[in-house]
């Protein structure tokens, strides 16, 4: 087994807010806004009943999409990057993708928590199939974001299985400093943890992988150090 981890969701750039998390460890996934034309209605910051406070007819890029999220019945993720689609279209069936998001802290952190905000795991897929290179066609694949585009332009789409899933608490993989990568980043994966860590792709060989699985599942926290 391999994985790979890309970072997603809403940030400072677009739309100008993270999203939140919790002294608990809950959060919020806040998609980024949907910035091209689209061939169907999709949903919107409203439809989605955000805690985050954008505005409530904005249509989001709803990508990645989690079964268990507002308007979601699948888990997809499509991405018309190379720096993001390279790693991803190496993967294979029953890898695994993460994703994690920057998150701005909300109260007082507890001490396994970035102090102001950090990067977190946010949720998985299991790949339920190879990753697809071409466009598909259409039916033949669960719904997507970028499927629902006028002009399709994901360099790659993924479907995940029902293994997959959207935490409940977000995993760190900060230090006290967001800017600081913890063991997950250093030990496990293939990055320095040195400069812009939290915006690259996160590749974990067969070693890697396993422990930040064992990691996950034993949810131990405060975070290895």
């Amino acid at each position: 087994m391999r994985a790979v981890a890309i970072n997603v969701a809403a940030n400072t750039n677009q739309p100008g807010v993270r999203g939140p998390v919790h002294p608990d460890g809950s959060f919020e996934y806040v998609p980024i806004p949907e910035t091209e034309p689209t061939r169907e209605r999709v949903p919107t910051y409203g439809d989605l009943a955000l805690e985050t406070d954008l505005p409530s007819d904005t249509p989001a890029h709803l990508d990645p999409s989690f079964a268990e999220y507002p308007c979601c019945d699948a888990y997809t993720y499509g991405d018309p990057h190379g720096v993001k689609a390279r790693p991803i279209s190496e993967l294979r069936e029953d890898d695994r993708l993460y994703f994690y998001a920057t998150l701005t802290q909300h109260g007082d952190p507890a001490d396994w928590q970035a102090a102001e905000w950090g990067a977190y795991l946010v949720g998985e897929f299991t790949l339920a199939r190879d990753p697809l290179t071409e466009e598909p066609e259409r039916g033949s694949v669960p719904w997507n974001a970028h499927l629902a585009r006028e002009e399709y332009d994901a360099a790659v789409l993924v479907e995940g299985s029902s293994e997959s899933r959207l935490y409940d608490r977000a995993v760190p993989l900060s230090e006290s400093r967001g800017v600081d990568a913890n063991r997950v980043v250093t030990d496990y994966s293939a990055d320095s943890g040195k400069g812009p860590w939290w915006r690259r792709p996160l590749r974990f060989d067969a070693d890697g992988a396993g422990s930040l699985r064992e990691w996950i599942e034993r949810e131990r926290y405060p975070p290895v150090r």
